[in-house]
């Protein structure tokens, strides 16, 4: 017997990168040696002292039990204080703080939390692919808004005050943007909670890539009336270098987590102890961490524009977070024909921006988690293989 797929899982497909990665893996089985310049995953470690904390708290005889749904104290009180000391965002962390068994669960507990059938929920295009499905999983639709770079991928929001908003119960939001790299303009975070504010919206900001090649971490929180009317979360994984620890968190009043919680409480039995207490250790680190790594990133950048210009992609050089986002070269229909053509001709993996919304059509993304020598190495594969029309960047 092969019984049915729930209606709840008709319109959500596997996620692109797990089919890809399928695919990049039978490309190697048979000897290509793909280099993936895909996926957003940290190759680099967490601070010593990350791990170190994990070491010292896991040989202990007392802490391998289940945990709190809430997270131990010590670990909201420390995202409470790097709240405090890097967005300058007070916060409780008896009830403003609910740590997340990575940022990912977070938006699709808020989504089970607020929606269901018959209400919309606004999504950027492009955008995270999961901030539609989380919202086609709990029974509501996603209704698109779009974003470009005539208008520095900022929202319109006067052109969404024209649209019918009386079903619509939240929007997501994400600045530093994925996969633009675009950073919230000033008066960008003000009109969102206005507007939220306005039409009786829940803001959800996903915040993770603040600390990436950015000078200035931004809280959407941090925003006059944002806690009345948003919600934010963030992450380890990024800015600490824990993608596969599954470290996240989210802020925001009382109330909402206090929801939140009775649909969490339900789908998981807490986080390791120790895993938390190197959260701990990760979220006590200083500016010289970030600096730290953001050179490094910071000459991977410099690399993946040499990729870019040689495929004679346009980009913009000021745009910050882990990606670097490019318009597709002439002569290409788009971005998955390049990303096709990079793949078979040079063996080299790159996404195309269509997997982020019909506004992504046009572009194509690069990552920066892969050592200098492996784009040095992408940079040789694709001068070899790949014809070079004009080049170009802006």
């Amino acid at each position: 017997m092969q019984p049915s797929v729930a209606k709840r899982l008709q319109h959500t497909e596997e996620y692109y990168f797990s089919r890809k990665l399928r695919e990049i893996d039978d490309m190697n089985k048979a000897g290509a040696n793909v280099i993936n310049l895909g996926i957003g995953s940290p190759d680099l470690p967490p601070h010593p002292s990350v791990t170190a904390a994990l070491n010292e708290h896991a040989a202990k005889p007392n802490t391998h039990a289940y945990q709190g749904y809430k997270g131990i104290p010590a670990l909201r009180q420390a995202i409470a204080g790097w709240y405090g000391r890097y967005y300058n965002v007070p916060l409780n962390p008896d009830t403003e703080v609910l740590p997340l068994i990575g940022s990912k669960e977070g938006i699709m507990h808020i989504c089970m939390t607020f929606l269901q059938e018959g209400d919309e929920a606004l999504i950027p295009d492009p955008g995270y692919p999961t901030y539609r499905s989380a919202v086609q999983l709990s029974g509501a639709t996603p209704v698109t808004y779009a974003l470009d770079a005539a208008n520095d991928w900022q929202p319109d929001l006067d052109a969404l005050e024209k649209q019918d908003l009386s079903k619509v119960k939240l929007m997501w939001v994400n600045y530093p943007h994925m996969p633009t790299g675009a950073e919230a303009k000033k008066g960008t975070f003000e009109k969102l909670v206005a507007f939220a504010t306005k039409h009786n919206i829940l803001l959800c900001h996903d915040n993770p890539y603040s600390f990436i090649l950015n000078d200035n971490p931004a809280s959407l929180m941090a925003t006059p009336g944002a806690k009345e009317v948003a919600l934010e979360l963030n992450s380890l994984s990024k800015s600490g270098n824990m993608a596969g620890w599954r470290v996240g968190m989210l802020v925001g009043k009382a109330e909402f987590l206090n929801d939140i919680l009775r649909f969490k409480s339900n789908m998981d039995s807490g986080m390791f102890q120790p895993v938390q207490m190197a959260a701990v250790a990760a979220l006590e680190l200083g500016p010289e961490w970030y600096a730290q790594l953001n050179a490094i990133y910071a000459g991977r950048r410099k690399k993946v524009f040499e990729l870019l210009n040689l495929l004679g992609a346009q980009f913009d050089q000021q745009q910050v977070g882990m990606f670097v986002w490019a318009k597709i070269p002439a002569g290409y229909a788009d971005g998955y024909a390049v990303s096709d053509a990079v793949l078979q001709k040079a063996q080299v993996f790159i996404t195309p921006g269509g997997i982020f919304g019909a506004n992504g059509q046009q572009y194509i993304r690069v990552s920066l988690c892969r050592d200098e020598q492996v784009f040095a190495e992408a940079i040789e594969r694709v001068r070899k293989n790949i014809v070079q029309p004009q080049t170009a960047a802006i």
